[in-house]
């Protein structure tokens, strides 16, 4: 009888739990009908520039592509790499916290917003190469490789001196591993502290809308054949509790088309009804 009625408590629970996705997560919002599925393609038609997007809702078990083929494809990280140099540059000590400064070297740059004094905040908003290859050197490449390892980040190969390898090296990650990995930052779910992985997930807020976050980074790198543009990141929503990963990479040879990155990704998630 006691066995019995256990049972039932748990057959409830687990009904519960999928009419709870499929009421409030609404699952058809983020699996496209044939209408959207129309609709984004013509978004990246229009758009010209070959690539490719996933989009996941964990909670549901649910995960929508884009030209699925290139999802498996790997590219340099280029400056997505940010996000994991802030988790490594924090754990282990390169830096005390999120606001402490790096002084500016006085090298003149085309970009005005990195010729200053730079902390982790500024630093991935402004995405500055000579604040994160200063992390890098401090980190050091016996502690990266270590980290590499144990998250396993994409092929975990260097290839390339401390300061560089996420730019023009041989380490490589897919739009699949990107979400994993984002996955995994989101859940705490990392061999990092808590503290490091909260400082984090709070200076990659990209976005703040109505009832929804944007926690993301874009990237591109331009030193190999397949010059990619990375877009990769999460949206929390406030009203429903969503939580939706996407990971877009485009091959972008122009900095006239930088802009696609974001307007792509943010449009397609508009969409599938996340925004």
């Amino acid at each position: 009888m006691r066995f019995a009625i256990q049972r039932s408590i748990r057959i409830l629970f687990v009904v519960a739990l999928v009419a709870g996705c499929r009421t409030a997560r609404e699952p058809e919002r983020v699996v496209p009908t044939p209408a959207q599925a129309g609709q984004i393609e013509a978004l990246f038609a229009r758009r010209g520039l070959p690539g490719c997007i996933v989009v996941e809702e964990p909670a549901c078990g649910l995960r929508y592509s884009h030209n699925p083929e290139r999802t498996l494809v790997a590219h340099t990280p280029a400056s997505t790499f940010k996000i994991f140099n802030s988790l490594v540059a924090l754990e282990t000590g390169a830096i005390g916290d999120v606001d402490e400064m790096l002084p500016w070297t006085g090298t003149k740059h085309e970009i005005a917003a990195w010729n200053r004094d730079t902390n982790l905040r500024r630093g991935i908003r402004d995405s500055v190469v000579w604040f994160y290859q200063a992390l890098a050197r401090r980190i050091g490449r016996e502690r990266m490789q270590h980290y590499l390892d144990r998250v396993g980040y994409g092929n975990r190969t260097m290839g390339a001196p401390i300061d560089r390898f996420w730019l023009d090296g041989a380490l490589r990650i897919t739009p699949r591993q990107q979400i994993e990995f984002l996955r995994r930052l989101h859940a705490g779910d990392l061999p990092f502290s808590k503290r490091t992985m909260d400082a984090v997930k709070q200076i990659m807020v990209r976005e703040q809308g109505s009832g929804y976050t944007v926690r993301a980074k874009t990237g591109w790198g331009i030193r190999f054949e397949d010059k990619v543009g990375w877009y990769v990141g999460w949206v929390e929503t406030r009203t429903d509790r969503r939580v939706v990963f996407f990971a877009l990479s485009l091959r972008v040879e122009r900095g006239k088309d930088l802009g696609a990155r974001v307007e792509l990704a943010m449009e397609t998630l508009r969409i599938l009804g996340v925004l």
